[in-house]
C-alpha cells in the first residue's frame, strides 16, 4: 500500500478493537444526551410553538455542538499521534522501524494516517447525530458539510504537528507538552490576527473557522483556513520526513557517546566526591536528574511565551473602557487548560515511562515504602513542572493587577487553580498505576481532564444560550451528570475499586454543576468552596488508595496472597 506497512497494520486491527466500539458508543451517546438536555432546558423555560422556534433552537444547538466536537477531535488527533510515536521510543521499538525497509515517508505518513483512523471513525459515527440535530431546522446540509470539513482539516493539521513534534522530542511528556503549546499558540495567533487585521484574519483560528462554517451563508474566507491547514500539514510532514533519521540518530549517538565515555567518567568519579542521594531516592531522581529529557527547558520557555501572550491579552482588555469578559476568558482559559493537560501528562508518563523501560520492576524489588514512591513522584512532578504550575496562578495575580478582578475574586480563582492542578497531578499518578498499557493510561488520564473541563465549558454554554432559572436546569442535566459519574467510576476504578472512588465519581459531576451555577450567578466564594470539596475529596479518594493499595496496584502482591 502507498502509506506503508504501519498504516496497513492499523487498518487491519483498528476495526477489531473493542475500545474503538466503546469510544464511538460513548461519544454518540454523549452527543444525544446533550441534544436531549438542551431540548429539556429550552422547553422548560420557553414556549416552543412555531417552526421558527425550533429553527432557532437548531441553530443554537449547532453553535454548542460544533466547538465541542472541534475541541475533542483536535485533542484526540494530536494526543493519539504524539503517543503513537512516543510509545515506540519508550519501548525502544522505533529503532527497529528505522532499520526496516520502510522509507522515511512511509514511516512518518504511515504513523500519521494510522493515528487518524480512530478519529475519522469517531467523526463519521457522529455525522448521523448532527443530522438528527439538523432536523430541528435552522441548519442546512451545506453548513454540516462545511462544519465537518473544517473539523477534519483542523484535526489533520493538529495530528501532523503532533507527529513531527513526537519524532523530534525525546520523551512522551515533552511531545505532549509541546503539542499542547503549539495548539494553544495556534488559537492565540488567530485571536491576535483578528484584533490586528479584522474578522477575516481571525479565521486562522480553528475556533473562529468552525463558527464561520455554520453561518447561514457560506463564508468567503473559509478557503483561507483550508489553505493554512494545508500549509501546516505539508510543512510539518516535510520537516518530519527530512529529519526523522537525523533526530533519532542523534539520540542514538548520545547514548553511544554516553556508553563510550562511561569508562572515562568512572575514572573521573573516583577522583571527585559522589553526589549525595536524598533519603527519598525517587524524589531525588525526579528533581536532580534529567529524568524527563535534556531539552525540558524548551517546555518551560514555551509556557513563558504562553504566559506573556495571556498577560498581553489581559492588559489590552484592561485598557478598554468596558473589558470584554469573553476576550479575558480567551486570554486565560486556554493556558489554564493547557497547564492541566501538561501536569496530568507529566504525572502519568512518570509512571508509564518507568514501566516501558523496565525500571519500574527494579523499583518494586527495593525496600521503598509506598508513601515514599507516591509522594516522591507527586512532589517531583510538581517541582519539575513548576513553571507550568505557577504561571496560571500568576495569571490570576495579573487579573487583579489589571483591575479586571477584585482582590477577593483573584484569591478565590488562584486557590481554585491550585486545587485543580494538584487534582490533575494525582489523577495522572493514579491512572498510571491503574493501567498496565501505557497508551491506554495516557489516553484515560488526558481524556478525563479534557472531558471534565471541556464538559464544564459546554454546560456553561448551554445555560447561557437557553437562559432560564439555573436551579430549574438541574433536572435536564441529570442524564449527563449520571453518565459522567458512571464514566468517571469506570476510568478511575480499573484495578482498585473502592467506595471512596465511587463516592468521588458520583459527587464530582453533580458538585461541578453546582459550581457552574454559582459562577454564573456571581457567587465566587460558593464556587471555591464547592470546587475545594469536590476536587479535594476526589484527590484524596485517589491518593489514599494509591498508597494503601500500592502493592496490589503495582503487582507486588495479588489478592490471593
Amino acid at each position: 500500500m502507498f502509506l506503508g506497512a504501519v498504516f496497513e497494520r492499523e487498518i487491519a486491527f483498528a476495526p477489531r478493537s473493542q475500545g474503538l466500539f466503546l469510544a464511538r458508543a460513548i461519544y454518540c451517546g454523549l452527543l444525544l444526551a446533550i441534544i436531549a438536555t438542551c431540548w429539556l432546558v429550552v422547553t422548560g423555560s420557553q414556549s416552543i410553538t412555531t417552526a421558527g422556534d425550533t429553527a432557532r433552537f437548531g441553530a443554537t444547538l449547532m453553535r454548542i455542538l460544533a466547538p465541542l466536537q472541534l475541541a475533542l477531535a483536535m485533542l484526540a488527533a494530536a494526543l493519539t499521534s504524539a503517543v503513537a510515536v512516543s510509545s515506540e521510543k519508550d519501548r525502544r521499538t522505533l529503532e527497529l522501524l528505522l532499520i526496516s525497509r520502510l522509507s522515511d515517508f512511509e514511516l512518518v505518513i504511515g504513523k500519521l494516517a494510522a493515528s487518524l483512523v480512530r478519529v475519522s471513525l469517531l467523526l463519521f459515527s457522529a455525522l448521523p447525530i448532527f443530522a438528527i440535530a439538523a432536523l430541528f431546522g435552522g441548519v442546512t446540509g451545506g453548513q454540516l458539510a462545511r462544519l465537518f470539513a473544517v473539523t477534519m482539516a483542523a484535526s489533520l493539521a493538529a495530528a501532523s504537528i503532533a507527529t513531527a513534534v513526537a519524532f523530534w522530542k525525546e520523551t512522551t511528556f515533552q511531545s505532549l507538552a509541546f503539542t499542547t503549546f503549539v495548539l494553544v499558540a495556534w488559537m492565540a495567533a488567530g485571536e491576535v490576527a483578528m484584533g490586528w487585521y479584522g474578522a477575516s484574519a481571525g479565521l486562522a483560528s480553528p475556533a473562529r473557522a468552525v463558527f464561520a462554517a455554520i453561518e447561514p451563508f457560506q463564508s468567503q474566507s473559509l478557503p483561507a483556513f483550508f489553505g493554512i491547514c494545508t500549509a501546516i500539514v505539508l510543512i510539518s510532514n516535510a520537516i518530519a520526513v527530512a529529519q526523522v533519521r537525523r533526530w533519532n540518530r542523534a539520540c542514538e549517538s548520545r547514548r553511544e557517546n554516553a556508553t563510550g565515555w562511561l569508562a572515562a567518567w568512572s575514572r573521573r568519579s573516583l577522583q571527585r566526591p559522589s553526589r549525595q542521594v536524598w533519603n527519598n531516592p525517587v524524589l531525588w531522581r525526579e528533581i536532580c536528574t534529567r529524568a524527563y529529557g535534556r531539552t525540558i527547558v524548551l517546555v518551560r520557555i514555551a509556557w513563558l511565551v504562553l504566559f506573556a501572550a495571556a498577560v498581553a491579552g489581559i492588559v489590552t482588555e484592561a485598557q478598554a473602557s468596558r473589558p470584554d469578559r469573553m476576550a479575558v476568558a480567551v486570554a486565560v482559559v486556554p493556558m489554564v487548560l493547557a497547564s492541566l493537560l501538561a501536569v496530568a501528562a507529566l504525572a502519568v508518563t512518570s509512571i508509564t515511562t518507568e514501566r516501558d523501560r523496565g525500571s519500574f520492576d527494579v523499583l518494586l524489588v527495593t525496600d521503598l515504602e509506598p508513601a515514599e514512591f507516591i509522594w516522591g513522584k507527586l512532589i517531583g512532578v510538581l517541582v519539575v513542572s513548576r513553571e507550568i504550575v505557577l504561571l496560571p496562578v500568576l495569571l490570576c495575580v495579573a487579573l487583579v493587577w489589571a483591575g479586571i478582578a477584585s482582590l477577593e475574586n483573584g484569591f478565590y480563582l488562584a486557590a481554585g487553580v491550585v486545587i485543580l492542578l494538584f487534582f490533575a497531578a494525582t489523577l495522572g499518578l493514579h491512572v498510571g498505576l491503574s493501567y498496565a498499557a501505557s497508551r491506554r493510561a495516557i489516553a484515560v488520564a488526558l481524556s478525563t481532564v479534557a472531558f471534565l473541563f471541556v464538559g464544564v465549558a459546554t454546560a456553561m454554554r448551554i445555560m447561557v444560550a437557553f437562559g432560564g432559572s439555573f436551579e430549574l436546569q438541574l433536572a435536564p442535566f441529570l442524564a449527563i451528570i449520571v453518565g459522567g459519574a458512571i464514566g468517571l467510576y469506570a476510568a478511575l476504578s480499573a484495578r482498585n475499586p473502592s467506595s471512596a472512588i465511587g463516592w468521588a465519581a458520583a459527587l464530582l459531576p453533580a458538585l461541578t454543576f453546582v459550581a457552574i451555577t454559582g459562577f454564573l450567578q456571581g457567587n465566587s466564594l460558593q464556587v471555591l468552596l464547592v470546587v475545594t470539596a469536590a476536587y479535594g475529596f476526589a484527590t484524596l479518594a485517589m491518593l489514599v488508595p494509591a498508597i494503601g493499595a500500592f502493592d496490589l496496584l503495582t503487582g507486588r502482591t495479588t489478592t490471593g496472597e
